[in-house]
């Protein structure tokens, strides 16, 4: 179940204690699967000096493209779970919650 995302401060800023950054891994494994689709683009220049056949460049772009699919979503769904467990930490910690005149609310 998704949670909703916090108001933004008056400010316009994000509310402290919440990063929206990607994580190092997320970032590390969304660079792996442009490599493997860069791999990908590049087997026809491979197949002109010779040094993939037809056949086998049918072979690699499927395992490329797998490759590819499964590092970006793997990168996404890092990224989405490290921010929902920076959101929730956030909200146990009751950062972002401010008491005014009118009461305390987040």
């Amino acid at each position: 179940m998704s949670q909703p995302l916090p108001s933004p401060s008056p400010t316009g800023h994000p509310m402290p204690g919440i990063d929206n950054a990607p994580p190092r891994r997320s970032k590390v494994t969304g660079g792996l699967a442009a490599l493997a689709c860069a791999a990908c683009c590049a087997l026809p220049v491979l197949i002109a000096a010779g040094v993939l056949t037809g056949a086998g460049a049918a072979i690699l772009e499927k395992t490329l493209l797998v490759v590819a699919t499964g590092l970006a979503v793997l990168a996404l769904g890092m990224w989405w779970l490290h921010r929902r467990r920076t959101v929730q930490r956030a909200a146990a910690s009751g950062a972002g919650c401010a008491c005014g005149s009118s009461g305390c609310g987040c």
